[in-house]
């Protein structure tokens, strides 16, 4: 089956998340996600992988400029930081009891799941 190339995919991250960079030139510097760009899988990290932009003379800026603007970084190379213990985390989607998909860590679901069957036995 053909994977269509322009369709939308569901993400691990959303606008306004504080992320970690796992792999690149930014690797471990994190900052908040300012946008998502769904079909190319790329995002705009504040403060991650800057690079160098050449503006034209124009009637506001009449000498031009250079000025370090945020370039996207692929979302496979973020990480969601878990706000709890402010590390990052892998995360799951768990569809809770009000109809919501709170993002939770493995790690502490892993957990809470485990000391809940040992109690019952």
């Amino acid at each position: 089956m053909k994977q269509d190339k322009n369709k939308r995919r569901k993400l691990h991250i959303k606008v306004g998340d504080m992320v970690q960079a796992i792999a690149g030139n930014s690797k471990g510097r994190s900052g908040k996600i300012l946008s998502i760009d769904r079909i190319k899988l790329r995002a705009v990290v504040e403060g991650l992988n800057m690079v160098t932009k050449h503006m034209k003379p124009s009637a506001n800026n009449p000498d031009g400029e250079i000025r370090s603007v945020e370039g996207t970084i692929h979302v496979s190379n973020l990480m969601l930081i878990d706000p709890a213990i402010n590390k990052p985390r892998r995360t799951k989607m768990v569809i809770g009891e009000d109809g919501k998909k709170p993002g939770f860590s493995k790690r502490i679901l892993l957990f809470k799941t485990t000391t809940t069957t040992k109690k019952g036995k």
